[in-house]
């Protein structure tokens, strides 16, 4: 990954500064200016964009994960035509049939 520039290390110092400022806690304050610098630099181009690399909250419902997220566990359980499947409640459901699958294999197999 790049190195920040100059002038996003002078924005994350103005952003950190002023949050102390305002009676915020140094890590709060560095995490923030960090955060928002690094937004910056995603809308630009200059870093990779780090949000389709997760499968989310493994406590949330399917349903509430975003479409990145399920093409990510779909693509974990290996299940073919996934670049086909371009909606929400197709993927969900593919998802479900794999791991039902999956485990009536491990049922099996026992």
């Amino acid at each position: 990954m790049p190195a920040w520039s100059e002038t996003d290390e002078a924005q994350y110092e103005a952003i950190r500064d002023s949050e102390l400022q305002r009676g915020k806690p140094e890590d709060s304050a560095k995490e923030l200016a960090a955060r928002v610098v690094n937004k910056r630099r995603r809308k630009e181009g200059r870093t990779p964009n780090k949000t389709t690399q997760g499968t989310g909250n493994p406590h949330r419902r399917l349903e509430n994960r975003s479409v990145d997220e399920l093409r990510n566990i779909a693509r974990h359980l290996k299940i073919e035509g996934r670049s086909k499947l371009t909606r929400k409640d197709s993927l969900v459901a593919a998802i479900r049939k794999a791991r039902n699958s999956r485990k009536s294999k491990k049922m099996i197999d026992q």
